[in-house]
């Protein structure tokens, strides 16, 4: 990446996505107006992604409460996420869409894209309503995410949003006291 994807607005897409035994059209425009979560992984019917999928469905009604959407990504076809589901029990709780991007184009947008394998890495993205990267994290493929984590992210990427002037220092929790940088805390932390 020559350039950071924090804070730059989410391009235009159009995919199909398994979710809750249909299939749906899914666009940049859904994520739009909520905080969402787009969760990209290298293939479905692999080793890694089932615990990362499971540990995002285990934490899922949680972000639903904080307002949070998840999508996860794969450069599968929808059809392929709805056999998945169909025979793996880990991958059946979940009830988050699952977005088929074969064409790697939202894979490219987010920059995950292994172009000689044309598979994504393990990237996380939160985006804000106004559509707008606030988390990106990217994984080599054989390093699993933690969804616990991520939800500590997006709390705190939300108090910010709503707290001008505050800042959250490492390992903070919600209840927990934050920051409000000035000239006097120079030095001082």
């Amino acid at each position: 990446m020559t350039q950071s994807i924090i804070n730059s607005t989410i391009k235009p897409f159009k995919a199909t996505a398994f979710h809750n035994g249909a299939f749906v059209e899914v666009t940049e425009q859904d994520l739009l107006g909520k905080w969402s979560v787009v969760f990209f992984y290298p293939a479905d019917f692999t080793f890694v992604c089932p615990t990362e999928l499971g540990d995002m469905a285990d934490h899922y009604e949680k972000l639903q409460a904080m307002g949070v959407e998840v999508y996860s990504v794969s450069t599968d076809t929808h059809f392929t996420h709805k056999a998945w589901h169909s025979s793996s029990d880990t991958i059946g709780k979940i009830t988050y869409p699952m977005i088929g991007d074969p064409t790697g184009t939202i894979t490219r947008n987010f920059g995950v894209m292994i172009e000689e394998d044309g598979l994504a890495l393990r990237g996380t993205f939160v985006i804000n309503p106004e559509g707008q990267v606030k988390v990106a994290e990217i994984h080599d493929l054989g390093i699993g995410r933690s969804a616990s984590e991520l939800v500590r992210k997006i709390q705190a990427a939300q108090y910010v949003a709503t707290h001008d002037g505050e800042v959250c220092p490492a390992k903070w929790q919600p209840g927990e006291e934050t920051l409000a940088p000035s000239i006097d805390l120079v030095g001082k932390i």
